[in-house]
């Protein structure tokens, strides 16, 4: 009894410890605002986006038109080339990650354990960008998803356009080719930038791409979808859309 009870108190340490470590970890690596960015001032144009998590992964949801207009202004291939191939739609979901693991995991279903602890933990694993066209708003598309709306500064905005140019793979002067269909809808894959790890999943870029463009993040609690919506939500006072 006396063995099983020091057990317990040494597992319930460890947990203690490794609570404290995390916390300390978001801590130290948060990221505040940039007040230059974000928030948007009262009489300054604004971009609205949306952030979107379907539990394991999240991706970012943006104008098109706007999109188009800004990556013409700042001669971005990869940008313009597929604002043009979607022309149809008014907004464009992108996400970034793992090309195998994304290719091949539509759904927490699809999931395995072997196909997660090789995206995790294997090194130099690459990755693809995932664009989608949507025929609505994110919350008719997606409506069990977790949404949260951002209102963008310009500048803001084409600072995240800038770091999203750059998450596609480009050789030469010519805009990037697709790699194939998408996981749903009207949606292609193209070939992605930086390896896939632990320490560097989508919800981190999708972190990135708002710090880009202002916001507050946190690479620790952006680990995990709800871990970054969280932050959105404590920091920089965002609220997630009502589920239908």
């Amino acid at each position: 009894m006396r063995l099983w009870r020091a057990a317990g108190f040494g597992i319930a340490g460890a947990s203690v410890a490794l609570i404290l470590v995390l916390i300390s970890a978001a801590i130290l690596t948060a990221r505040s605002a940039d007040p230059a960015l974000w928030p948007p001032g009262p009489d300054e144009p604004r971009v609205e986006i949306f952030v979107v998590s379907h539990g394991y992964h999240s991706g970012l949801v943006l104008p098109r038109e706007t999109m188009a207009e800004a990556a013409r202004r700042r001669s971005h291939l990869a940008l313009g080339a597929m604002a043009q191939r979607f022309s149809g739609y008014g907004l464009l979901e992108i996400g970034w990650g793992d090309e195998g693991f994304y290719r091949h995991v539509p759904n927490v279903a699809s999931l395995t354990f072997g196909l997660a602890v090789r995206a995790l933990f294997r090194l130099g694993n690459p990755s693809v960008v995932h664009v989608v066209g949507l025929p609505g708003p994110p919350r008719e598309v997606f409506p069990r998803a977790d949404i949260v709306r951002v209102e963008l500064s310009s500048r803001g905005f084409a600072r995240m356009l800038d770091a999203l140019e750059a998450s596609f793979g480009n050789e030469g002067a010519s805009p990037p080719e697709p790699l194939g269909a998408g996981l749903y809808g009207p949606s292609l894959f193209y070939r992605g930038v930086e390896a896939f790890h632990v320490f560097n999943v989508c919800n981190h870029w999708v972190a990135r791409l708002l710090a880009a463009a202002g916001l507050p993040i946190a690479p620790v609690p952006a680990t995990l979808p709800a871990g970054l919506l969280l932050d959105l939500e404590w920091r920089a006072g965002l609220v997630a859309l009502r589920k239908k």
